[in-house]
């Protein structure tokens, strides 16, 4: 039996995309991704996060969708997140064709979200979904740190080609409030920034209240 674990890195971010991935092996493979020591990637530093990653690729079957953030925008208007979510996790599902899956549930009532990625998916599959999936089941850990690990590969990318710091791309960091607050002084809104998240709309209020004092 194929087992899979699917998380996501990057919904609340203001700048940058979303990943999505899954990771599968055989049911008897499993307790080798435990040994490795996943844990929620949230919880193991950046380069443990690198090192790990490289090791599940070695063990798993991998699939990642990127969802970019002029892409987030353009949904939004016909969709919520959690739609989003549910339509990228049955990519993932759809292309690493499980037998089960375990994923990290991105809605308030986990069973809906199970039940909605069930209306798309049409094959047959045993899907648990739990909130913190990424801290009690190794396999969906796995998932995290795949996501997590091309998530920061992608912002150290945009950093580097723009020369500037940005920070890690979600509204309470401070680096990353700073930099909008200088596109907004700048008048230009690249495509790598939710310009449908509230952030940006708060900025833009609070930097046209300074240029009238």
């Amino acid at each position: 039996m194929k087992v899979a674990g699917v998380d996501e890195a990057g919904r609340g971010p203001v700048i940058g995309p979303m990943y999505v991935a899954g990771v599968m092996v055989e049911e008897n493979k499993l307790k080798l991704i435990k040994e490795l020591g996943v844990r929620d990637s949230k919880l193991i530093s950046p380069k443990r996060r690198v090192y790990l990653a490289e090791k599940i690729k070695k063990i798993a079957d991998v699939y990642l969708v990127e969802v970019k953030a002029k892409e987030i925008d353009e949904l939004r208007k016909v969709m919520t997140m959690n739609d989003i979510e549910v339509v990228s996790f049955t990519n993932v599902l759809l292309q690493l064709r499980p037998d089960m899956a375990y994923l990290d549930a991105a809605d308030v009532k986990a069973y809906r979200f199970s039940q909605n990625i069930l209306k798309k998916y049409k094959y047959p599959i045993k899907i648990i979904s739990e909130h913190n999936a990424d801290k009690n089941y190794p396999i969906v850990s796995a998932a995290s740190i795949i996501a997590k690990v091309n998530r920061d590969k992608k912002i150290c990318e945009l950093e580097s080609v723009i020369g500037k710091k940005i920070g890690s791309g979600y509204p309470s960091d401070q680096y990353t409030r700073a930099f909008l607050e200088a596109l907004v002084r700048e008048g230009k809104m690249p495509d790598y920034v939710r310009t449908s998240w509230k952030t940006v709309e708060k900025i833009k209020k609070r930097e046209k209240w300074k240029s009238l004092i």
